[in-house]
């Protein structure tokens, strides 16, 4: 009940700074949340990053003030955070699909983004088994490419990626050279105001390892929470990931530490029903 309080609270703060230079730091003090925490705590219960439902809400408030007013496009710009008359444009234009100065006229339909509340919702009647690992830095080995949480375009990008992975025998390679035969998806540098992050197709490799092409890099050591996923896929991992977020950290004592996180996947079939697949979070007591 606390966290549901403390993301309300967070909610309020950001209604009432649209107008004002927007800051993680002070958003997350208001949830008692580090900022990356909060971030990722936000992106998963919403499905929106924070720095989207901001600029969602304020072209929304925007479109409102101008269709009720005759206050200058260009103080509407500067009101809400931007730059120039330019900018504002284009981004207005890619929220309701049209130029500013026509929101006034008559009978023109605009579009909503409606703030977002928080809920009670009686979870947790089924149990969540999971397990503390204390693992040493690693390398990785394997392709990464950069995706954008923007519009839900990571959901979009990852799968695809994922399907020309497998149907091009990238990761059939990767489990021949990796040092056991697990395929693992890693989320890495997740940069929440430039909304985007970097996305592994990678196997745990070692100084040893021929690369073959591909590249490497290193995860930290940490000490990661470890979920099991059993069921076909994408379903069965998606609700993993989500009552991790709804239920598991709202429930403990731990946040998410900024680090890489990943998905392992050992080989089988990932349509059966008794496919068993992890998700690796690095986590730190509050």
């Amino acid at each position: 009940m606390e966290w549901l309080i403390r993301m309300k609270e967070a909610l309020d703060y950001m209604e009432s700074k649209m107008e004002e230079p927007f800051n993680i730091d002070d958003i997350a003090k208001v949830a008692y949340s580090s900022p990356f925490h909060f971030q990722r705590m936000f992106y998963m219960l919403t499905g929106v990053s924070v720095a989207d439902y901001i600029r969602r809400r304020r072209l929304t408030l925007a479109a409102q003030e101008l269709a009720v007013s005759k206050v200058k496009v260009l103080d509407v710009a500067l009101k809400y955070g931007y730059e120039s008359p330019e900018s504002f444009a284009k981004a207005f234009r890619k929220a309701h699909g049209i130029a500013p100065s026509t929101a006034r006229e008559p009978g023109i339909q605009l579009k909503a983004f409606p703030r977002l509340s928080f809920h009670l919702s009686l979870k947790g009647d089924k149990e969540m088994e999971y397990r503390i690992v204390e693992k040493e830095e690693f390398i990785v080995i394997g392709k990464s490419t950069e995706v954008t949480t923007r519009e839900g375009e990571n959901s979009k990008e990852i799968p695809l990626l994922w399907k020309e992975a497998n149907e091009d025998g990238t990761s059939h390679k990767l489990a021949e050279i990796g040092v056991n035969k697990d395929v693992l998806g890693i989320c890495t540098g997740i940069d929440y105001a430039k909304e985007t992050f970097a996305y592994w197709i990678a196997v745990e490799g070692n100084l040893e390892t021929d690369l073959q092409g591909f590249a490497s890099t290193v995860i930290p050591a940490a000490n990661w929470a470890v979920f099991t996923s059993v069921g076909p896929m994408p379903h069965a991992i998606q609700t993993v990931w989500e009552r991790i977020f709804q239920e598991w950290f709202p429930g403990t004592g731990y946040e998410h530490t900024g680090g890489p996180e990943f998905e392992l996947y050992p080989p089988g079939n990932p349509s059966a029903e008794d496919y068993r697949c992890e998700v690796w979070v690095p986590i730190k007591k509050k």
